[in-house]
């Protein structure tokens, strides 16, 4: 009993450990997200569950002895631990206010319509957090896997949309992430889907071709055919055609802000050059921004190297580097570029937060557009997938931020119509 107690005990705090100090070794790297990303989100599970079993193990003596010793130490360290993840995820509701209040300045929030602001919902959501595997809401009604394009299923999208019906709503595109070769439509970004059809928005979630059958720009051109079918089709489920943002996480993240920075690029529209691609926001979650790596980010060489060129792109960036730069949303920046809200994790182990923090600064250089940049102290990749304390905290940023920018827009209407 008393070596279990030590092993289960050794274990934890090794688990903290990680998830406060992630291992960023690159043969490490994939193994540190995962166990720092359960640990972090499911932090508050993870201390009830460690204090019962602690009190367990204590009760029946198993604490005796130097080993028993030892393995209370520890597992006063890892609660001691779990509470400091579940603080940091707390003190993210700051992060992403002051985020805001720098990107759009200290005022933004009387450039919110006050009938948006009345909808805001500052409150915890306890009944997400205890339910953090329930990817439904009463109020939220999704119609599944209609057809956007000839390729199947990675060709179909879902819709969410309030249940009480909807008319001339705002949408947002969520493009799901998976490292370009994985990932489907119903698994990411689900607790932002919920929240904000609950708010009245239409929220259109679609798959797209994936590598390595797929060679860049397949994906993007696919995510451009979405856009278009968003633009015929949208307003039959309650949405404005007129005003769309986008989102993604990772990869999803990096062809968000393709999308974004590529609007109406006809090369990327085969068939449909016509079609308005434009967006009106990008909200990128710890995307990918740098392929050729100008940022000089050591570790991205090796996934250019090993990953990318072989997988994705299929071919070298000597070969193509026209390709890698229309890849690489760093490269194409520019002063007409939409709103732009960039989150990425402090604790990242596979995408570097650096390379998000460069990007950001390019933008801010280029960009006549707000730039907003919320850097999540202890976040892993990947932590919006869960209803967190975190994910709770930025979902109400970019509601704010979506918020902020859609007022501009009903403003702008208002002012052509007079």
């Amino acid at each position: 009993m008393t070596t279990a107690f030590l092993l289960l005990s050794i274990g934890g705090f090794l688990l903290v450990l990680n998830a406060l100090r992630p291992v960023r070794l690159n043969v490490l790297a994939v193994g540190s997200f995962f166990s720092g990303w359960i640990t972090s989100e499911l932090a508050p599970f993870h201390l009830v569950l460690h204090v019962i079993a602690t009190i367990a193990f204590v009760a029946a003596g198993a604490a005796e002895g130097m080993a028993g010793t030892v393995a209370v130490v520890m597992a006063v360290l890892t609660a001691a631990g779990l509470v400091k993840l579940i603080v940091d995820a707390n003190r993210v509701g700051a992060v992403v206010e002051a985020a805001l209040r720098q990107g759009l300045g200290d005022d933004y929030g009387d450039r919110i319509s006050p009938e948006f602001a009345e909808l805001e919902d500052s409150t915890v959501p306890w009944r997400s957090l205890a339910l953090p595997f329930r990817w439904k809401h009463r109020d939220v009604t999704r119609v599944r896997n209609i057809a956007y394009g000839p390729y199947g299923h990675r060709n179909k999208l879902d819709v969410y949309k309030p249940k009480t019906g909807a008319e001339g709503a705002p949408v947002l595109f969520q493009i799901h992430g998976g490292g370009w070769v994985v990932g489907d439509k119903r698994e990411q970004a689900i607790p932002l889907m919920l929240h904000m059809a609950r708010r009245g928005w239409v929220c259109v979630a679609a798959n797209y071709r994936l590598s390595p059958r797929a060679t860049f720009p397949d994906h993007l051109v696919d995510l451009k055919k979405a856009l278009a079918w968003i633009r015929e089709n949208v307003a039959e489920h309650g949405g404005d055609p007129d005003f769309v943002v986008v989102t993604g996480g990772s990869a999803g993240g990096h062809l968000t802000a393709l999308v974004g920075l590529t609007q109406n690029d006809p090369q990327l529209q085969p068939g449909f050059e016509d079609v308005d691609t434009s967006v009106a926001a990008a909200v990128p979650y710890y995307g990918v921004y740098d392929f050729v790596n100008d940022f000089k980010i050591k570790v991205n060489e090796g996934r250019a190297k090993w990953f990318l060129t072989r997988t994705v792109m299929k071919t070298t960036r000597e070969k193509d580097p026209d390709l890698w730069r229309l890849a690489s949303p760093q490269a194409l920046v520019s002063a007409d570029d939409p709103p732009f809200f960039v989150i990425h994790g402090s604790n990242d182990t596979l995408v570097p937060v650096e390379e998000a923090r460069r990007f950001v600064e390019k933008l801010r250089d280029v960009s006549a557009s707000p730039v907003v940049y919320a850097e999540l102290p202890g976040a892993q990749h990947a932590f919006d997938i869960f209803p967190s304390l975190r994910t709770g905290h930025v979902i109400r940023a970019v509601e704010r931020f979506l918020d902020y920018v859609y007022s501009g827009h009903l403003s702008e209407n208002v002012e052509v119509d007079s």
